[in-house]
């Protein structure tokens, strides 16, 4: 039992330094991807312990928990950890499913940058232009010429239901195969950025950095040579990385620290979140001209792992 800060065995009364217990309710992907020996073995010295949660037990008949960290779909697991959080209020919820299902639809998840004024805060951030179409993959050439976007353009499942499929891109390069697409989607301008993506890890108040080889340039005679629907490349796999390549320095400098520190903060605070990652490029030819494209909660790339060790990021906020 717990008293004052301390930890009892309960036989002796032998005195034990406290840990903070965090009960987890992870998909067994996304356990197998966070819960990896070395980070578990590294949270024990720090004095953090992870308890498996039991979803077929009430959830106020388990624990004490100090944290419950969580990532499962569905309303009926939404609706037991959000009557957990007004019931205990000292307990942190990581995070509020409300605030999680905001980033369910990519519609909504970058109306919150839109919003944001960051048009000359050590650069610039905005989100490329784009357009949601709900039916009728026959009127999509028309709509979108309607709506002014220009080819080619990155097609994504409107729903990030968590399914493989809801990850599925493609790019679009002419005007005959739009009418291919699937809705319900939105359609993005893709935008030049010299085949490099920032992937922007926030965890509290903390701000990792990785780069992450992307799309390359595609110009206008390449757009007449290469007509049709593409995957689009996924870019989040570790293999993917670009942080230990010869590149030009223009194209992989990092964007200036106080922006994203800015827009961290900023994003934090509208989205309600503690954990989430900000996919953003560098427009081509410039240098402080940035695009928010995709924003992820809890993403499996929280830890650096270098030289076999894991640093932790700091989970404070």
């Amino acid at each position: 039992m717990r008293i004052k800060g301390k930890n009892f065995d309960g036989e002796g009364g032998k005195e034990e330094e406290q840990k903070l217990v965090v009960g987890y309710a992870l998909t067994l992907k996304k356990k197998k991807s966070f819960l990896q020996p070395e980070f578990e073995r590294l949270a024990c010295k720090k004095g953090i312990l992870f308890v498996a949660i039991d979803v077929n037990l009430p959830l106020s008949d388990q624990g004490p928990f100090d944290i419950i960290l969580h990532k499962l779909l569905g309303k009926e697991w939404g609706d037991i950890v959000e009557d957990y959080r007004q019931t205990h209020p000292e307990v942190i919820v990581i995070d509020p499913p409300y605030a999680i299902q905001h980033l369910h639809n990519r519609q909504s998840m970058l109306q919150d940058v839109v919003d944001l004024n960051l048009s000359d805060f050590h650069g610039r951030v905005g989100v490329p232009k784009q357009m949601v179409i709900m039916k009728d993959p026959l009127s999509i050439p028309d709509e979108v010429a309607k709506a002014g976007l220009k080819l080619p353009l990155v097609a994504k499942p409107l729903v990030v239901d968590g399914s493989a499929k809801s990850h599925e891109l493609f790019l679009a390069c002419d005007w005959s195969s739009l009418s291919e697409l699937e809705p319900p989607l939105v359609l993005q301008e893709f935008v030049n950025h010299d085949g490099i993506l920032f992937k922007i890890y926030i965890v509290g108040d903390a701000i990792k950095v990785v780069r992450r080889f992307s799309l390359s340039n595609v110009n206008q005679c390449q757009l007449a040579k290469v007509p049709g629907i593409f995957p689009f490349p996924r870019v989040s796999s570790a293999a993917a990385s670009a942080d230990d390549a010869d590149l030009d320095p223009r194209v992989a400098e990092l964007p200036p620290r106080p922006l994203l520190e800015r827009l961290s903060k900023e994003l934090r605070h509208r989205l309600g979140l503690r954990l989430f990652n900000i996919d953003m490029i560098r427009e081509h030819g410039t240098r402080d001209i940035f695009y928010v494209i995709d924003i992820n909660y809890f993403p499996d790339f929280l830890l650096t792992f270098k030289k076999k060790k894991y640093r932790a990021i700091s989970c404070e906020d």
